[in-house]
């Protein structure tokens, strides 16, 4: 009995906050199977199978992940300042703008939608606030701790206009100011940290030791910005009435997808060195290749949409099944290290 009770205050206490990168992963998918359900019809079944799932483990994860902060705030506020760790915190913000994104285009429930959606909001502006604050005044990061992880509060921000401006059209005075007004400081705000952040992760890259193994899936997080960032732009452009010249923000949203596209490439190449020459540990980091490369695949098909160049939806249908191939592994492999209890061991 006290065993069992020990074991479940551990799960608690061991939360890590980046278990909510999962919900981001399988909301992503799940729109990504509508989406491409054009060329496949199975995949709508697929896509509410996953929206229906993906409710059930935001809810699940939210019981454990608010008791921490009841039970072990010790343990909660140290993540929070840790270097590393504390990017992670904004991705329950994140889980929720997701699911606003599902409610809306998956079971098209506005209204729920909308709840989500400024839930996120809210935790978005708190988190991304607050981590990088701590960041900034923090007198003990080092080269080693510049990781893709950092990308995740920009892609937060950038993840707000998403969702937000589908709910424009539908919105008007007072409320549809305020919502304009968030939608263009989430795409601004994370666009040019993203910017900046990228310069630095880069610095890295080249001219410092590789990442450690354990966080190696997190070279596929640059694929999150890149991607949450073109359908901001292009969901922005066209839900905004001010905006009367939209091509140049088309344009700039296709040259962006290259960057995507070599990213991805580099993405690839990177993780086989690391499964030949280093190695390629199970970890929650693993969920980095999710959302990420998701975000990149929804993005490709809206790029298809403006500019009916079909090589362009090709390529993203088949990111697609690498993306359901990988979402499928690390979901296995989290299922197995939970019941095992590995994942959440001091």
């Amino acid at each position: 009995m006290f065993e069992a009770c020990e074991s479940k205050l551990d799960i608690i206490k061991n939360f890590i906050p980046s278990w909510f990168a999962a919900v981001m992963g399988t909301g992503i998918l799940a729109i990504d199977s509508l989406l491409y359900s054009t060329y496949f019809p199975l995949l709508k079944s697929l896509a509410f199978l996953l929206f229906y799932f993906n409710i059930i483990m935001f809810f699940i994860f939210i019981i454990p992940w608010t008791l921490r902060w009841i039970m072990f705030p010790k343990n909660a506020f140290a993540d929070l300042k840790h270097p590393i760790l504390s990017s992670f915190y904004p991705t329950v913000a994140v889980a929720c703008l997701v699911l606003a994104s599902d409610f809306i285009m998956i079971a098209n429930n506005m209204f729920i939608g909308e709840i989500f959606w400024w839930l996120g909001v809210v935790g978005m502006l708190i988190f991304s606030t607050i981590v990088t604050f701590y960041m900034f005044k923090s007198e003990h990061i080092k080269l080693d701790h510049v990781n893709p992880g950092w990308y995740i509060p920009p892609v937060g921000l950038l993840v707000m206009a998403i969702a937000g401006s589908l709910l424009m059209p539908h919105s008007s005075g007072l409320l549809y100011e305020l919502i304009t007004l968030v939608n263009y400081y989430g795409l601004g705000s994370g666009l040019f940290a993203y910017l900046a952040l990228l310069a630095i992760v880069m610095y890295r890259f080249i001219l410092h030791n590789p990442l450690p193994s354990a966080l190696a899936p997190t070279i596929w997080i640059n694929l999150g910005p890149i991607g949450a960032g073109i359908i901001a732009i292009i969901n922005l452009v066209n839900n905004s009435p001010l905006v009367s010249v939209k091509n140049p923000f088309y344009i700039f949203s296709f040259l962006f997808w290259g960057f995507g596209l070599w990213w991805t490439i580099m993405a690839i190449i990177m993780t086989i060195y690391y499964i030949k020459n280093l190695k390629l540990p199970y970890g929650m980091p693993w969920w980095a290749f999710i959302f990420p490369l998701g975000a990149y695949v929804a993005s490709s098909h809206l790029i298809f949409n403006l500019f009916k160049l079909n090589i362009v939806d090709y390529i993203g249908f088949a990111l697609y099944w690498l993306l359901l191939f990988l979402w499928t592994i690390t979901l296995i492999k989290t299922i197995n290290k939970v019941y095992t209890g590995e994942l959440f061991k001091g």
